[in-house]
C-alpha cells in the first residue's frame, strides 16, 4: 500500500490521536532538553509516535491476524502488550511526574502521621533524569521477595546528574522528600543506624569483618537510596543554629526564630504518683503506641507538642513533665568532631553553589563528606574550596524522635526527590482504621 492509500485511510480519531501523542511527545522532548539542546535529537523519533496512530508502516500489531487462528498465541501476546505498556507508563510516570510514598516513622508527627500515604510531585522541584535508568518500576533499590530479592536495577549504564525545569526549589518550611544522604554505603543486616554511625561507634575494620553481626556491605547510587522525609529549615547561603531546642537561621543581618508550628514536639520525661498511664489513655491525647514508653513503675517518655503538654498538665495524678536531657539523643554530625548536641548545635554555614569558602580547621570535619562524597573533590586546610551544588538543613518535627541532619549532615540537591503534595490514604495502626478525616489533606504545611 502506498503513502497516499495510507493517509486516505487515516481515520478522525487516528488524526487526533498522533496530534495529542505528538504534541505530548515534543513538549516532553524540550523538557527534558532544556538548557542542553543537544538532547532534541530525541525529535527524530516524532515520525515513529505519529506512525503508531496513522499510517502504521510498522505493524506494532502484528499478532492481531492470529485472533481466529491462533487463539493462545495472540492471548499471550495481548497480555504481554498490556503488561508492557503499563510497565512503560508506570516508569515514566514514577520518574518524571509523581511518586507514592508512605510514612514510615513519626519523625514528621503531628504535621505527617505514621500510615500517611502521600502523592510526591516530581515536578515541583523538577524531575531527575534517573542516574540508573534499568530498573523495576515501583522499587527503590530491592526486588520484592516473592521475586527472589536482590538488586532492582543494574548499574549500567550510569547517567550523571540532571535536574530537569520545576517551578520552585525547597524553601525553609516545606516537607521534602529526599534519598538519605547517608545510605550510599549500607550493611544489609544492620541498616539502623546508618554505616557511618556504625563505623564511628564499633570501627570500620570490626563492621567490615563481622558479616555474622552486620551483613553484607553494598554501594548504592544517590537514585537508589532510601526514600526520607523532613522539614527544609535551612536553605542554601542561610546560617542556621539551635539553642534550647529553638532553631535560628540567618542570611543577613540578624538571627531569625523558625516560625512556631503546631505540630513540633519534644520528648518529655513525665512521673506520676503511681497513677498508671493507660495505652488507652495515651491515644486519647494524641500519642502514638510507637512512642509510648514506660521507664519505670512513675515514669514515662513521650513526646509532646505544646498544646498537649498543657492538656496533660490538667491531670492531678501528674507531678512534672521535664524535657528529655540532650545528652540522651547521643552524637551528632561531624561525629567526634564537636561537642554539639541535638538540642545545642551549630552556629553552621549551608553551603550554595558557586561559594568559595576557606577551609579551616574549624570547619574542615563539617564540610569534608560533600568533598569526599557528594562532589568528590579535593578539599584541603588553608585551601579555598568551591561548592558544586546547593545544599539543605532538614530536620523532623518529632524533634526527638527524629533521625535528621543533626546526625548525618548536608542534604545535596541532586538526592532531592519530590515535594508531598496531599495525602490519598491514611492508615491508623494503632486503632486499625482508615483515617478518613485526612483524606485529600494538603502535606505541604
Amino acid at each position: 500500500m502506498s503513502l497516499k492509500e495510507r493517509l486516505e485511510n487515516v481515520t478522525a480519531k487516528g488524526w487526533v490521536a498522533a496530534g495529542c501523542w505528538g504534541t505530548l511527545y515534543v513538549a516532553f522532548v524540550i523538557w527534558v532538553a532544556w538548557g542542553d539542546w543537544a538532547s532534541l535529537g530525541w525529535l527524530a523519533l516524532l515520525p515513529l509516535v505519529l506512525d503508531m496512530f496513522t499510517t502504521k508502516y510498522i505493524n506494532y500489531g502484528w499478532w492481531h491476524k492470529y485472533k481466529e487462528t491462533n487463539k493462545t498465541l495472540y492471548t499471550v501476546c495481548s497480555w504481554i502488550d498490556a503488561i508492557l505498556f503499563a510497565l512503560v507508563a508506570v516508569y515514566f510516570i514514577n520518574v518524571y511526574i509523581f511518586q507514592n510514598y508512605q510514612i514510615p516513622s513519626s519523625s514528621l508527627e503531628k504535621s505527617l502521621r505514621v500510615g500517611d500515604f502521600l502523592y510526591v510531585s516530581k515536578m515541583a522541584y523538577g524531575a531527575r533524569v534517573p542516574q540508573t535508568p534499568l530498573s523495576m518500576p515501583l522499587t527503590q533499590h530491592t526486588m520484592p521477595e516473592w521475586l527472589g530479592g536482590g538488586k532492582s536495577y543494574v548499574d549500567w549504564p550510569h547517567w550523571e546528574y540532571k535536574r530537569l525545569k520545576g517551578w520552585t526549589s525547597p524553601k525553609k518550611g516545606d516537607i521534602v522528600v529526599f534519598n538519605f544522604p547517608a545510605g550510599d554505603t549500607v550493611c544489609l543486616m544492620m541498616q539502623n543506624p546508618d554505616y557511618y554511625t556504625l563505623c564511628h561507634a564499633y570501627g570500620e575494620q570490626v563492621v567490615k569483618s563481622r558479616k555474622d553481626i552486620f551483613g553484607d556491605i553494598v554501594v548504592r547510587p544517590v537514585d537508589r537510596r532510601e526514600n526520607y522525609v523532613k522539614r527544609c529549615v535551612g536553605e542554601p547561603a542561610d546560617s542556621l543554629k539551635i539553642v534550647d531546642n529553638v532553631v535560628y537561621t540567618k542570611r543577613q543581618g540578624d538571627w531569625e526564630v523558625e516560625p512556631t508550628r503546631e505540630g513540633v514536639q519534644l520528648n518529655y520525661i513525665v512521673r506520676t504518683d503511681g497513677y498508671v498511664l493507660s495505652d488507652k489513655y495515651l491515644l486519647k491525647h494524641g500519642i502514638s503506641l510507637e512512642d509510648q514508653h514506660r521507664v519505670e513503675e512513675n515514669v514515662y517518655i513521650f513526646p509532646l507538642t505544646k498544646e498537649m503538654k498543657s492538656e496533660l498538665e490538667k491531670n492531678e495524678h501528674i507531678l512534672s513533665m521535664v524535657v528529655q536531657p540532650a545528652e540522651m539523643g547521643g552524637e551528632v554530625y561531624p561525629l567526634g568532631h564537636n561537642d554539639w548536641n541535638r538540642d545545642n548545635y551549630g552556629p553552621i554555614y549551608i553551603p550554595k553553589k558557586g561559594d568559595k569558602v576557606m577551609i579551616t580547621a574549624e570547619n574542615y570535619w563539617l564540610y569534608k563528606r560533600i568533598a569526599d562524597a557528594y562532589e568528590m573533590q579535593p578539599m584541603k586546610i588553608g585551601e579555598e574550596y568551591t561548592f558544586a551544588m546547593d545544599y539543605y538543613w532538614m530536620m523532623g518535627d518529632n524533634r526527638h524522635n527524629s533521625a535528621d541532619s543533626r546526625y548525618w549532615g548536608f542534604v545535596p540537591e541532586d538526592h532531592i526527590v519530590g515535594r508531598p503534595v496531599f495525602i490519598w490514604l491514611s492508615i491508623d495502626k494503632d486503632h486499625k482504621a482508615i483515617r478518613w478525616n485526612r483524606l485529600g489533606m494538603r502535606a505541604t504545611n
